[in-house]
C-alpha cells in the first residue's frame, strides 16, 4: 500500500469525513505530512449544511432561527480557536508525535486497517475523557464553557470553539501514543471533530436505531441543556455506548433550554473566550485556606467548601421551559454593516491560513492581531457598548492601512476600490459618530 488507495473523489471524500465514513483504505497515510487537513478543507461544507439548515428552520416554523448576533459570535468564536495553528502546529498532534517518538512501547503497522479501527475507538474513548474532565473539573471549563455560551442549537454553534481546550486535552490521547503512528492518529482526531458539527442541530429530532450507538442531535442536545436533568450528561463524540457504560447518559425529555447555567448576555468574543479564568480567580481569593483556594481549580464549577467534588446542581436556577435567550434589539443598517464587515475580515483569515507558509512570522503575526482586532471590535459594536464607536473607528484606520498596503488580498482589483471606498465611508462614520459623542458630553459638562 503506497501512502493511501486514492479516494473516488475530492468531493466525495470531504464530504464524507463531515460524517467520519471514510474507509481505512483511503484515509490511512505513512507520514502525518501526507494526511489532509480535513478541518481547514471541511468550510465549503460547514457553509452549505449551515445555508440548508438555515432553509428547513424556516420551513419548520417550531425551529429557532439563528440570530445573526449568535451566528456571527459563534462562528468567531471558531476562528480565533484555530488563530494559534498560524503559530505552530496543533498542541494535541505535537505532544503526541513527542510521546510516539521517544516513548512508544509498540509499532502497529500504520497500513493495517485493524490499527485504523482500533484509533477510531481508542480516539473516541479519549474524546469521552477529555469532555467529560472538561466539565467535571473547574480549569478545565473555563475553556470548554465558550461552547456552551450560545443560549441557541444551530449548526454555527458547534463551531463556537474555545482557543485553549487544547492545552489541557492532549493528555487523554497519550496512551493511543504507545502504539499507534502520529499518522493514524491525525486523521482520527480530525474526523471525530468533524463528526461532531452535524449533531448540532434542531432540525434532526431522532435517526431511530442509531441512536443506541451513535452520538445524534437528539442526544448532543440535551448535552447542551441547562435543565437539571441536562446537566453533565451525554459527553460522547462519535458515539454514545460510552456514556450508556459509564452511567452519564441521559435521554432528551423536556424541552432542552440551551447555554450556561448563568448566561453572560454578551456577543464580546474575547469575554467569552476568557472571563471564566478571571471568575475562578476571583472566587479563590474568597477562600482562605489553601486547600479550598486549591480546590476551586480542580473541583467541578459548582462545587464549595462542605459540597461534593462536583457541587449541587440542586442550587442552579431554576429552568421554567420559558426562558428567552438574549437578543437585543439593534438597527438593521447596523446589523447589515456588521455581517459585511465580518465577510471581509472571514475573506482575510481565510486568505491568511491559505498564504500562511509563504508569508514571515511578523506578518502571520500583525494579521492576527488585526483579526483579533476586528472581531473584537464587532462585538462590542453588537453589544452596543458606548466604546464601540472609538474602538471601531480605530480599527478602520488599521483596516485602511493595511488596504493602502496591500495587505488584505483581494479576490478581484475591482473588489479592491469596492473594498477601500467602504472601509473609508466607514471610518467616516465613525469620525462623525465619535465627534458627536464629545460634543454631546461637552454640552452636558457646561
Amino acid at each position: 500500500m503506497a501512502a493511501a488507495v486514492e479516494a473516488p473523489s475530492v468531493s466525495s471524500t470531504g464530504f464524507r469525513a463531515m460524517f467520519a465514513m471514510l474507509t481505512p483504505n483511503e484515509s490511512s497515510f505513512e507520514t502525518v505530512q501526507e494526511v489532509p487537513q480535513y478541518v481547514q478543507q471541511a468550510s465549503p461544507y460547514f457553509i452549505g449544511l449551515m445555508l440548508l439548515e438555515l432553509v428547513v428552520g424556516a420551513l419548520k416554523a417550531e425551529t429557532p432561527l439563528p440570530t445573526i448576533s449568535d451566528g456571527i459570535t459563534s462562528v468567531s468564536c471558531g476562528m480565533i480557536s484555530r488563530l494559534p495553528l498560524l503559530l505552530f502546529r496543533g498542541f494535541e498532534l505535537s505532544a503526541y508525535m513527542f510521546m510516539w517518538e521517544n516513548y512508544r512501547l509498540l509499532e502497529l503497522p500504520w497500513d493495517s486497517p485493524w490499527t485504523w479501527w482500533f484509533c477510531l475507538l481508542g480516539v473516541d474513548f479519549g474524546y469521552y475523557w477529555v469532555h467529560r474532565f472538561a466539565h467535571e473539573v473547574a480549569f478545565m471549563w473555563a475553556a470548554h464553557q465558550v461552547h456552551h455560551s450560545s443560549e441557541y442549537y444551530n449548526l454555527t454553534t458547534a463551531l463556537r470553539q474555545s482557543f485553549s481546550q487544547q492545552f489541557t486535552s492532549w493528555i487523554f490521547y497519550m496512551p493511543l501514543a504507545l502504539v499507534i503512528p502520529p499518522s493514524i492518529f491525525a486523521v482520527h482526531i480530525q474526523l471525530n471533530l468533524l463528526y461532531q458539527f452535524w449533531i448540532h442541530t434542531e432540525v434532526i429530532r431522532h435517526l431511530g436505531p442509531l441512536e443506541w450507538i451513535f452520538n445524534t442531535p437528539k442526544h448532543h442536545r440535551v448535552h447542551h441543556g441547562r435543565n437539571l436533568y441536562c446537566i453533565d450528561k451525554n459527553y460522547g463524540g462519535i458515539l454514545i455506548i460510552w456514556d450508556r457504560l459509564f452511567g452519564t447518559f441521559a435521554e432528551e425529555s423536556d424541552k432542552v433550554i440551551y447555554g450556561l447555567v448563568f448566561p453572560i448576555k454578551t456577543f464580546e468574543m474575547i469575554y467569552i473566550q476568557l472571563h471564566y479564568y478571571w471568575y475562578l480567580w476571583t472566587k479563590s481569593t474568597y477562600y482562605k485556606s489553601t486547600a479550598h483556594k486549591f480546590l476551586t481549580f480542580l473541583n467541578g464549577p459548582s462545587w464549595k467548601p462542605g459540597k461534593a467534588r462536583l457541587g449541587d446542581h440542586e442550587d442552579n436556577p431554576k429552568v421554567t421551559g420559558k426562558e428567552v435567550p438574549y437578543n437585543p434589539r439593534w438597527a438593521l443598517p447596523l446589523q447589515l454593516y456588521v455581517v459585511l464587515h465580518f465577510f471581509l475580515v472571514l475573506k482575510a483569515y481565510h486568505d491568511l491560513f491559505q498564504n500562511k507558509m509563504m508569508l514571515s512570522q511578523i506578518t502571520v503575526l500583525g494579521m492576527t492581531c488585526y483579526i483579533l482586532l476586528t472581531l473584537t471590535a464587532l462585538g462590542f459594536i453588537i453589544d452596543q457598548r458606548p466604546s464601540a464607536g472609538l474602538l471601531e473607528m480605530l480599527r478602520c484606520v488599521v483596516m485602511v492601512t493595511l488596504l493602502r498596503y496591500n495587505m488584505l488580498t483581494p479576490l478581484l482589483p475591482a473588489l479592491t476600490v469596492a473594498t477601500e471606498a467602504f472601509v473609508s465611508l466607514s471610518l467616516l462614520f465613525w469620525v462623525l459618530q465619535c465627534a458627536s459623542q464629545l460634543f454631546t458630553i461637552k454640552n452636558k459638562m457646561a
